[in-house]
């Protein structure tokens, strides 16, 4: 055993200690969901010393036919034919893909929102996740009142019942120099090392341009990434506006207030601002061409732009808006808006060729009881919809299976591009020595199908229902633990930990030199000679 290995497992164990809060007693188990909420400990079946063997490992950079073995929720060892005693729990992987638990870069768990609550806490979404194959996610922390810490102190109680990885990105709804401090302490003490931007929900969280721009400088100062929700709010708001007028109420009024066009303006305004302030860009739920084209144009010019489409823009239509049925096509109201026919083709498209870096799902979703809210105006449906169980299943049969991506890059858009962009690789995102124990073992024979019948989200509604196709997870390990098997899951509210991310990612390497060419390149102040009289 190395000291690199000797380090990582002392790491663990100690961040283990840090950051796995004891959750409280709850008192709820949904009936059909297939767990129930109990005391803080280990779930049964769960073991230390795990070996996967003989299945196609596969990283973003690599795939081979290895054993895999881990010890104490780090990878031990990744080579052929290792020998192991009896202690060990062996899982025969033969003919499946072994690969890194997914990582979903945008999710909205117990979120406060539209006068209403998210349905999952951190508790069921995180095991949806699970049986899904995603081992971490990264939340958004909404401020209280503008406030950066409380906000924070909010969601540290909201997670306490996770059962598995996590780490937090943080809103920003206002700004003065209070606002300003805060973000360095986040960044510094809170392992937080990117802000999101909302350039929409006029009234709630939207900011202005000046603040888009405060805020884009102060994220460069620190190495983190400025993160943008980009819709025009200003024109949002007057579609809904013209909706109402023409007496358009119901759920399709949400998708024609909002055009594609608000988002292609939006998203190309935030990439001038931030190259204007010469700072990397992650533009969230890419939905439409108009924006993808914009993502497109400034990557080809150089910029540092990141576009991540979701589930819910690569695999769907906006023809669910337009049910008759009001529950049916509520389901569908998110923000952007799922759109029309072609946008889905086309984003996988620029997902397979480079154009967008990774995959998120924007897990935010709300009951049949709380979208009836807006029963009689659009305008008051909760916004959101489902995917962090789906995501994985969907993205490979909708791009493997199909032949538009290989196996290491479903890897790449599910796990490691946002290991890298968040700072966390190879920690996570990789089987690697030392790597975390996050593990997914995928058939490609097997069949999934998706149903709220029996999905593991407490929604009562699915997006992605009926939805069939290849290619299964069968078992999902994190933290070392079998957390998924057999069409089981094995989780316990308070076994989840909070992962520190560190700023200054990849995309700040070099930002020095090219602020540096910048000023070389001004030719100013012109000196001037006064002239005498």
């Amino acid at each position: 055993m190395d000291s690199e290995l000797i380090t990582r497992i002392f790491l663990s164990i100690f961040l283990l200690s840090l950051f796995s809060p004891v959750s409280e007693s709850n008192q709820f188990c949904d009936a059909g969901i297939g767990y129930c909420e109990s005391e803080h400990g280990l779930a049964s079946g769960s073991s230390s010393k795990i070996l996967i063997r003989g299945g196609t490992v596969v990283n973003s950079h690599l795939q081979e036919v290895a054993d895999v073995y881990v010890e104490d929720g780090i990878v031990a060892a990744v080579q052929s034919n290792i020998k192991v005693g009896d202690d060990v729990t062996v899982i025969d992987a033969t003919g499946k893909y072994v690969m890194p638990g997914g990582i979903d870069p945008h999710t909205h768990l117990s979120m406060e929102f539209m006068d209403t609550q998210t349905i999952d806490d951190f508790f069921s979404g995180q095991a949806a996740a699970l049986a899904g194959g995603t081992t971490m996610h990264i939340d958004f922390v909404i401020p209280v009142n503008g406030s950066l810490s409380a906000g924070y102190e909010a969601y540290v109680e909201k997670a306490k019942k996770s059962c598995m990885d996590y780490g937090f990105h943080m809103a920003i709804t206002k700004w003065d120099e209070t606002v300003s401090k805060e973000m360095e302490i986040m960044v510094k003490d809170k392992g937080i090392n990117s802000f999101k931007f909302f350039m929409a929900y006029k009234g709630a969280l939207m900011i202005n341009d000046e603040i888009l721009l405060e805020g884009f400088k102060k994220c460069k100062s620190l190495g983190a990434m400025a993160m943008v929700h980009a819709e025009n709010g200003d024109a949002v708001f007057a579609g809904q506006k013209k909706m109402i007028e023409l007496g358009i109420t119901g759920p399709e009024g949400h998708a024609l207030s909002r055009p594609p066009g608000i988002e292609g303006e939006a998203t190309s305004r935030a990439i001038r601002l931030a190259n204007f302030v010469n700072t990397p860009l992650y533009v969230v739920h890419v939905m439409s061409i108009d924006a993808m084209e914009e993502i497109a144009r400034a990557r080809k010019s150089g910029q540092r732009v990141i576009g991540e489409p979701i589930v819910a823009s690569l695999a769907l239509d906006d023809s669910g808006i337009w049910d008759p049925d009001f529950k049916t096509a509520a389901k569908f109201v998110m923000s952007p808006p799922i759109r029309g026919p072609g946008h889905a083709k086309a984003l996988q498209a620029a997902l397979s060729t480079g154009i967008l870096q990774l995959v998120g799902t924007d897990h935010c979703p709300f009951n049949s009881t709380q979208k009836s809210l807006g029963i009689d105006d659009f305008r008051k449906i909760p916004n959101g919809v489902n995917g962090i169980e789906e995501r994985m299943h969907i993205v490979w049969d909708s791009m493997v299976v199909s032949g538009q991506i290989s196996v290491t890059d479903y890897v790449r858009l599910t796990s490691t591009e946002c290991a890298r962009i968040f700072n966390l690789y190879p920690r996570k995102g990789a089987i690697l020595v030392g790597s975390d124990a996050d593990i997914i073992i995928l058939n490609p024979n097997s069949s999934f199908e998706i149903s709220s019948s029996f999905h593991h989200s407490r929604l009562d509604t699915n997006v992605y229902e009926g939805r069939r196709g290849k290619g299964k997870v069968e078992v999902t390990i994190a933290g070392g633990r079998i957390v998924w098997e057999n069409d089981e899951l094995k989780v316990v509210p308070g076994t989840g930990k909070y992962i520190k991310m560190p700023p200054f990612s990849y995309l700040f390497d070099g930002m020095d030199k090219i602020n540096s060419e910048y000023l070389s390149s001004l030719r100013a102040p012109v000196k001037r000679f006064k002239a005498t009289s």
